[in-house]
């Protein structure tokens, strides 16, 4: 079935496969009280990648606010849109940005330009870190140079990419849905050798800077981490 059929009566029903982007594991709150727009935008919002997390849970990296009680409570402590009343003016707008949301969006809405609008709420209030280290690798996102050993590594836009997905999380393993997900955006699963060629290019860079250190290890029939045999030498040994 047409999942744009079942859409709430809140939100506009997506157009294409390739409007939305990889979430990378983004944290997000829903806190609306209209029971259809919540449901299905906790089914779509997790089936594009993002972790819905409930109040009690750790800070959000982003809260939609379904009124002004909700954004009164986060304002300040992570970056909040409004989901604003079918019958609001601009009025309602102005005063909830007074308030201090990052974004309104009212409703009814599309849910391609809410994901969209999450992203460029989430590019303006994330501060990346200043440096990512994972074994002689190392990766600053403020100036998107990445060394290994304290030499210098030319890398393209997607190695790039993909070196500061794994990175994030050095010793876990990523599935090759999610890598495809994450630095591609592909939202299905697909034969494609892409991220297979770009992991074998990476592998002969690091090791023409360092033969030694076996990065970016290929767990079979998974997928990818960056740290696998290095971190096991550097523990204890497996009874």
């Amino acid at each position: 079935m047409d999942r744009c059929k079942v859409a709430a009566k809140d939100i506009y029903p997506r157009h294409g496969s390739g409007g939305t982007v990889g979430a990378m594991s983004t944290t997000v709150l829903l806190a609306d009280r209209e029971t259809a727009t919540r449901g299905l935008l906790e089914q779509r919002l997790a089936h594009d990648g993002f972790e819905l997390v409930a109040t009690a849970e750790a800070m959000p990296d982003l809260v939609l606010a379904g009124d002004e009680t909700a954004l009164e409570r986060w304002r300040g402590a992570a970056p909040v849109i409004v989901l604003g009343r079918p019958e609001a003016d601009p009025v309602d707008r102005v005063r909830a940005f007074r308030r201090g949301c990052d974004d309104y969006v009212p409703r009814p809405f599309h849910y391609d330009e809410l994901v969209a609008r999450i992203h460029a709420v989430l590019r303006r209030t994330r501060k990346p870190p200043e440096l990512l280290v994972a074994g002689p690798l190392e990766i600053d996102p403020r100036t998107r140079v990445v060394a290994v050993g304290g030499e210098p590594l030319t890398v393209s836009q997607k190695e790039y990419e993909l070196l500061l997905r794994l990175a994030a999380d050095p010793e876990r393993v990523f599935t090759k849905a999610e890598l495809l997900r994450d630095v591609w955006d592909y939202r299905a699963s697909s034969r494609t050798r892409t991220l297979d060629s770009h992991v074998a290019r990476l592998r002969r860079k690091l090791r023409a800077l360092d033969s030694e250190t076996d990065l970016l290890e290929n767990v079979w029939g998974v997928g990818y981490r960056l740290l696998g045999s290095l971190e096991l030498a550097k523990g204890s040994p497996v009874d």
